[in-house]
């Protein structure tokens, strides 16, 4: 068998009706084995001598109406092998459970709080998800998504996987969270194989904030004056527009627009029709392409 070096945090976000899990680990596409959640259901992290089962047959189970606990003690007491797994879970309500067994390699532990659960074998010490949930605790009133980042960042910054870095994850799922709501899976990024993945993996969210955020309708800017000129001017360059930079939102200006704006994919921050964009969008695009 093989041991996942793994640290993670599953937790869930009462207000957002949100449940997830943030992991990092020395071994190759942590994000493949480990973070299991499902909408209505809860979170499940399994690792260590992973046996991935537990992941779609305890959301089964939490689903039904089994606690974290014991869905976690029913699950243990089917494996043959409980000594070698470390599991995390949280369940709909978000009451959580963890479990190390005896077996995992040092250091190899984990701790439970209010709505959230943390866990992590062959790591350089406890002071790892110690740490992990300082962070998760500190940044409370934040998106879910950032909760679970600073705490992997602050597991990873205080030694985490004490073989080295390779891989890092985050899961996210909340009802219809997904594209167009057609599923629930919110938020999922995979940083596979990287010399500081927790970090990649957070500028892969930052990515995500920029694409998916949307600005307050207070906060939209509106296309005319400086800010079209300044996009006009960049569609000139690129050639989807041929007219002045005149910061008018005339016809050809919009038809311009609407491709410009669907080619860099920021329909879901840009009001077409209406002629407003958001201004990170705004910001982003200028700084890349003036």
């Amino acid at each position: 068998m093989v041991s996942l070096s793994t640290f993670s945090i599953v937790a869930y976000d009462a207000e957002e009706d949100a449940w997830g899990i943030a992991v990092a680990s020395k071994f190759l596409a942590v994000g493949a084995v480990v973070p299991w959640a499902r909408a209505g259901a809860g979170a499940v992290a399994t690792q260590s001598y992973a046996n991935t089962s537990y992941g779609p047959i305890g959301l089964d189970l939490m689903e039904s109406g089994l606690s974290a606990r014991e869905t976690l003690s029913r699950l243990l007491s089917a494996d043959p092998q409980p000594e070698h797994r470390q599991v995390g879970m949280v369940d709909a309500q978000g009451s959580a459970a963890t479990f190390t067994g005896n077996a995992c390699h040092a250091w190899a532990g984990g701790l439970t709080g209010e709505g959230f659960a943390i866990q992590g074998n062959i790591l350089t010490g406890e002071v790892v998800v110690q740490k992990m949930a300082e962070a998760f605790r500190d940044s409370q009133g934040k998106h879910i998504m950032w909760r679970l980042y600073n705490a992997l960042l602050a597991g990873d910054r205080a030694g985490g996987d004490r073989r080295g870095r390779q891989s890092a994850a985050i899961l996210i799922v909340k009802p219809k969270g997904g594209y167009e709501g057609f599923n629930d899976i919110w938020v999922d990024y995979r940083v596979d194989d990287h010399p500081d993945p927790v970090h990649r993996l957070g500028e892969l969210l930052e990515l995500h904030d920029l694409y998916f955020g949307k600005s307050l309708e207070s906060e939209r800017v509106e296309l005319a004056g400086q800010p079209l000129r300044l996009l006009q001017e960049i569609m000139i360059n690129l050639g989807y527009y041929q007219g002045p930079a005149h910061g008018q939102y005339d016809p050809p200006t919009r038809m311009a627009m609407e491709s410009f704006i669907g080619n860099e994919n920021f329909e879901e921050r840009t009001d077409i029709a209406k002629g407003l964009i958001d201004q990170p969008v705004i910001d982003y695009l200028v700084g890349r392409y003036k």
